[in-house]
């Protein structure tokens, strides 16, 4: 089994990443709403923010676990079709590890590494 994460940058395609993935037989997702160093760093305080374009919105940061390494690229490619290339600016940051441990996850437990 492998973790994916996935930062997805523009809140506003959430539903569809969600979605894309699902196709690919994503069957659950942690959905956590969050920001980066960036984006704390350029913070304008609200006393400032007279202008609604002022307003800055936070990330999306999904979290999903897989059967196996190709869907974590059918995952990438899911994602890529919706966002772009996330080489590019502005499109959000995937990655992927191994799981060696879960319990819970009902496609099955891994107990690997574990003493």
């Amino acid at each position: 089994m492998f973790m994916v994460m996935l930062v997805l940058d523009d809140p506003h395609q959430l539903d569809a990443v969600l979605e894309a993935w699902a196709e690919q037989g994503v069957t659950g997702a942690t959905i956590v709403e969050s920001t980066g160093l960036h984006r704390r760093r350029k913070h304008i305080p609200m006393r400032y923010a007279y202008a609604e374009s002022l307003v800055e919105q936070g990330n999306i940061t999904l979290f999903v676990a897989v059967q196996n390494e190709g869907m974590v690229k059918a995952c990438l490619a899911a994602v890529e079709s919706i966002v772009g290339d996330l080489n590019g600016p502005n499109t959000g940051v995937l990655m992927a590890w191994p799981i060696t441990f879960s319990k819970g996850i009902p496609s099955g437990e891994v107990e690997h590494g574990m003493d």
